[in-house]
C-alpha cells in the first residue's frame, strides 16, 4: 500500500478544491425542496462549478458517470444519477455528493437534505449519520489507526439501531480522485493503518435504518438498501495534523 502524504502546499490546494466543494453544497441547499428534480440540482450545481467556480465537475465521465452529482434518495445507499424523472417529494431525505477539481487537486464531500419535512424517524437516521461522521473524525490523528475510526463510527451507528454498510468505504484523495488508504466505517480499535501526518482520505459513513445489505441496480452505479429501509451518508475530506485532523470541506453553515 503505497500512501501519498502531502506537505504544506498540497494541503493549501487541497483547501481550496475543498472549500469549493463545500459552498456548491450550500448553494443548492435552498434548491432542494418538494417539486424539485434531481436533474435540475445536478445542472445547478454543474453551471456554478463551471462558471462561478472557473473549476472542473469531477464526477462527469468518472469510470463513465454521466452527470455532476451522485443524487441518493431514501433508500438509496450511494451513486444515484440525478434524472428528470426523479421529483423530490415532501419528507424525502436526500445526499448530494459533489467532487470539484481545481488546479488538479479534488475536493470531495457530501451532506443530507431534507425536502419538505421528514418523519421523526428519518431525521433521527440523518442526525446519527453525521454524528458518526464526527465521531470518527474525532478519531484520527498521527499514532491512531483506521480501526479506531472505523469502531467509532460502528459504536455509534450501532448503538442506536442502526447498521453500518460494508460494501462501501471512504478514501485517499489528492490529485487522484481515489488513491490509497480504503478507510472502512467499522473495526475494532487498534488496528489497522496507523495514521501519519499528511495524510488525506475521506471519512464518509452510509448508515441504513436497516440490514446493511445492499444491491446495485441495472444502470451499474445506482446502490440500494436490499430491505427498502432509508439509507443516510454524510462526507468530509481530511488531513492528518500533528494535533488531530483538519476538515479540508468545511461547510458555510457547519451543518
Amino acid at each position: 500500500m503505497t500512501i501519498k502524504l502531502k506537505n504544506d502546499k498540497d494541503i493549501a490546494k487541497m483547501r481550496v478544491a475543498g472549500r469549493m466543494a463545500a459552498e456548491v453544497l450550500d448553494m443548492i441547499k435552498e434548491f432542494v425542496v418538494p417539486g424539485v428534480s434531481t436533474e435540475e440540482l445536478d445542472r445547478r450545481c454543474h453551471d456554478h462549478i463551471r462558471k462561478v467556480q472557473k473549476a472542473t465537475p469531477a464526477n462527469i465521465g468518472y469510470h463513465g458517470f454521466p452527470k455532476t452529482l451522485c443524487t441518493s434518495i431514501n433508500g438509496v445507499v450511494c451513486h444515484g444519477i440525478p434524472s428528470e424523472k426523479d421529483i423530490l417529494k415532501d419528507g424525502d431525505i436526500v445526499n448530494i455528493d459533489v467532487t470539484v477539481i481545481k488546479d488538479g487537486w479534488h475536493g470531495d464531500t457530501s451532506r443530507m437534505y431534507f425536502a419538505g419535512t421528514p418523519s421523526p424517524e428519518a431525521k433521527k437516521l440523518v442526525e446519527v449519520t453525521y454524528d458518526a461522521m464526527m465521531a470518527g473524525i474525532r478519531a484520527v490523528g498521527p499514532g491512531a489507526r483506521l480501526g479506531d475510526v472505523g469502531h467509532a463510527i460502528q459504536k455509534l451507528a450501532e448503538g442506536a439501531g442502526f447498521s453500518v454498510v460494508r460494501d462501501y468505504c471512504g478514501h485517499g484523495i489528492g490529485r487522484v480522485y481515489h488513491e490509497e488508504p480504503q478507510v472502512l466505517h467499522y473495526g475494532r480499535k487498534n488496528t489497522g493503518l496507523l495514521l501519519k501526518e499528511g495524510m488525506t482520505f475521506t471519512v464518509e459513513p452510509m448508515i441504513n435504518m436497516g440490514a446493511d445489505d445492499v444491491i446495485q441496480l441495472e444502470d451499474g452505479w445506482t446502490v440500494m438498501t436490499r430491505d427498502g429501509s432509508l439509507s443516510a451518508q454524510w462526507e468530509h475530506m481530511l488531513v492528518v495534523t500533528k494535533n488531530g485532523a483538519e476538515i479540508l470541506t468545511p461547510w458555510p453553515d457547519k451543518r
